[in-house]
Order: structure tokens, then sequence, then C-alpha cells
């Protein structure tokens, strides 16, 4: 992140201006003191209750809405509803702030492990351009790590005269990276973070460590399958293009941003590896198809490990704001293939720009993640890492410094990218736990 960036990451807002555009800074309405927590939840300027549904074990679940300015450097410039899923227990309870980076998914109301550990509210949200969380326009310019972090911590402000217990943020993959950007720039909005699965990619133009957990991950004889698949798939092009291309025809799939079937395909491939070691489970290497399995068996596997229908049209069109943040801030891993050589017809296609409309501006900017990292090793604290071991995706993951306080960096033996803090070794759940708690004990502050 540039210096002069960083210097404007604490703004002051014009108070003026915030109530122009509706959006004056979050502070309690008088609340019915003895009132239910929906007329109390309601009471919160910017917040619209949308519905109401009973939850698990009696608990409430309220789906809500929170303005936003578009740009919090300049409130008065346009607003946008994030959307939230409140699973209410007790004003009395610690609150969860989960996010998966994303849209809210099919079940907001579940709850993630570190609310489920302490027995807590959660408040789940949306990200920003993400799912109906969308400022009008194409205008990605305000899809940035901060702006997104400026969502949660007015948020927070609003909640916490509210939730006055110990906030605790959590969020696996992109949700995880989010939780800890929060931290970031808002510190003190939270009392700790579990980042499940979290990359930390901090120079995007070195993307070696991915490359060598590839060439380590597993058996040797898991990686050598996987390695003549996607040989195989190169091999027979002909044949698994003509499968991925009626299999759009009959969904009506188009590839007018990758370009074609063929790229699309081949973006796939490539990135196989890596998608196999993310999601497989214990025992998925013998799934793996042989060499001499039949063009449909072969074709089936790949459709499925590799998810296919990702790269058509229409969900490049839900997913393009997360591949433009990985083109301008996150980073994104290039993976070597020089096993593929003679295969390959398509340079470059594993850029992001490849996943993003032409007409959407992209520029990197190559200090973002690194600011990040140096703020976790020279000044974090209460941070919970938890990562797999078998997760190529977090070959660059997050690392504890010599300035770090009260964190922990923990790996789930043979895990892969979906894991917890129980499938971590008895002795360091037990730790991770009781950090947890210990942290959830402490004061959330916030006004009073």
């Amino acid at each position: 992140m540039t210096k002069n960036l960083m210097r404007r990451v604490v703004t002051v807002v014009v108070t003026g201006a915030l109530a122009l555009a509706g959006l004056a800074a979050p502070a309690l309405a008088a609340q019915p003191r003895d009132g239910d927590i929906r007329a109390r939840i309601e009471a919160v300027p910017g917040m619209r209750l949308l519905g109401e549904r009973p939850g698990a074990d009696g608990q409430t679940v309220l789906d809500l809405s929170f303005r936003q300015p578009t740009d919090h450097r300049r409130p008065d410039r346009g607003s946008f509803e994030q959307r939230l899923t409140l699973v209410h227990k007790s004003v009395d309870r610690p609150m969860v702030l989960y996010s998966s980076g994303y849209d809210l998914g099919s079940s907001p109301q579940r709850l993630a492990e570190p609310a489920v550990v302490l027995d807590a509210n959660q408040i789940t949200t949306e990200h920003r351009f993400f799912g109906t969380s969308r400022p009008e326009g194409q205008d990605y310019s305000t899809l940035t790590v901060w702006q997104a972090a400026s969502d949660h911590h007015r948020l927070i402000t609003a909640l916490k005269r509210l939730y006055r217990g110990a906030w605790i943020s959590t969020g696996g993959s992109k949700g995880g990276m989010t939780a800890v950007y929060h931290r970031r720039f808002y510190p003190d909005d939270v009392a700790g973070t579990v980042a499940y699965a979290a990359p930390n990619n901090t120079d995007d133009r070195d993307d070696s460590a991915y490359d060598r957990r590839l060439e380590q991950v597993g058996t040797a004889e898991c990686r050598a399958a996987v390695a003549a698949v996607q040989q195989q798939a190169l091999i027979r092009r002909e044949a698994m293009t003509q499968r991925y291309g009626r299999w759009a025809e009959g969904q009506q799939a188009t590839f007018r941003t990758i370009g074609s079937v063929d790229r699309a395909f081949e973006l796939a491939v490539l990135r196989l590896p890596m998608m196999f070691w993310m999601h497989q489970p214990a025992g998925g290497c013998a799934s793996v198809p042989a060499a001499t399995a039949t063009d449909d068996a072969l074709y089936a596997w790949v459709a499925q490990v590799t998810q296919l229908p990702v790269y058509a049209d229409r969900t490049l069109e839900v997913y393009a704001p997360y591949f433009y943040q990985l083109g301008t801030q996150l980073g994104y891993a290039h993976l070597a293939a020089p096993h593929l050589e003679g295969l390959l017809r398509h340079p470059g296609v594993q850029e992001p720009r490849t996943y993003v409309p032409r007409d959407v501006p992209m520029r990197f900017e190559p200090g973002a993640m690194a600011d990040i990292d140096r703020w976790v090793r020279l000044r974090g604290s209460s941070l919970m890492f938890v990562n797999g071991e078998n997760d190529v995706a977090v070959a660059e993951p997050f690392r504890l410094g010599a300035g770090t306080r009260d964190s922990f960096a923990w790996e789930v033996p043979e895990g892969n990218h979906h894991i917890s803090i129980g499938g971590l070794r008895p002795a360091d759940a037990e730790r991770a736990t009781a950090a947890l708690r210990r942290w959830a004990d402490r004061s959330g502050g916030g006004p009073r």
C-alpha cells in the first residue's frame, strides 16, 4: 500500500456531509427499554429489517440491511445497502462477526465455529459488490480492502451500543483475509480474530511458494497421477472441449469474458492441481482416473474437480468483483506447468484480467498486501491463523513476527481448505479454544 494511502486510512469525516447523504455516524436512537430484539435493532440508524425467522434452539434470526456509503472518504457521493443476517441469543453474550468475503450464501444463519464454542450471537455480512450489496453501476474503484474494512468498522460501531460484550471476527479463505484486513485498519474493533485457510500473497511477482507446495503435498504417486490427468486432458483436448461445449449449449452458457470454450478449458486444467488439493477429502487420491480412462470418465472427473461451470459468463458475472480484487490488490497465483510444455495454447490465460470484462479498468497496487503482512508481523495482536497441511492455497500463509502479540498459527494435519479448530491436534485445539474464550472474556468496549 502506498504511503500516501496509508496516511489517509484514518479519515476525518465531515458530519454535515454524512447527514446530507443520510449516513450520519451511527448513533443509537432511543431504545425500547424492555422491547424485543427486533425493535431494538430497528432503532439503529441505517438498519432495515427485511425479515425474521426462527433459528435452532429458539434463536431469533433477523435478515437485515445496513446503509453504507459507497465511498467512506466521500460519504456524500451515494450509498448502498449491505445485507446482513443476525443470529441473536442475548445482548449479554459475545458477538461473532463472520464474513465469507463474498455474498451471504445459502445458509447465512449457520453458526461459525467460534460462535458455537462461545455460545455467541453472530452477525454474517455480505461483502460490498457481492450479492445484492452492490453500489449502482459498474465502478469498482471503491472495492478495496480499506473500504470493506470501513464497512465492518461502521457496522460494529453502530451495534456495539446494543451488543456490549466482546466481539470476535472470523472467516474462512477470502473471509479470513477480510477479517485480517479489517483488523489492520481498525485493530481495536474486536477482541480477537480467527482466520481459517487465509492466503497471504505478499509479492504477486513471485509465485514459487505455490509451485514448491505442489511438489511436496501428498504422496509422489498421487502428485504424478494428478499431473498425468492434466496431460491427458490436454492431449485429448478436442474430445474434452466437445463435451464442455455440449454442456454449455445445453445450459445456454457463453464464454465471452474468457474468450472461448478452449481458453476456459485450458485455464481449468492449469488450476486443477490447486483445486484438487484444496478440496479433495481424505482418500481423494483413489478417485484420480488412470491415464487409460475413457474420455467420458476423464472429462467427468476434470469437470467435477475444476468446477467447469465457474468459467462461464453467468458465473463470472457473480464473481467478477473477486477477480477484480485479485487483480488490483490481493494478488493471484500463476502455477508453473513444465510438464504441460507443448500442450498449452493460450499464454497469459492465468492472469486475473482473463476473468474480468475488458471495460472494467484494473491496475495492480503492489504494496497493499505487503502493508497487511507488515502489520501482522510488527503490530498484530489477538490473531489466530488455522490452516490445512495439504492446502496449496495457503502456500504463502500469514506468519507471526517479533512484534505480534498474543497470537497463534496452527496447521490441521493432512487438512485441506476446509478446516476447523476441532481438527487440530488435541493439544493445539485445547490451546486455541482457551485463547478464544480468553479473548471473549474481555470487555467488548464501545459506547456506553
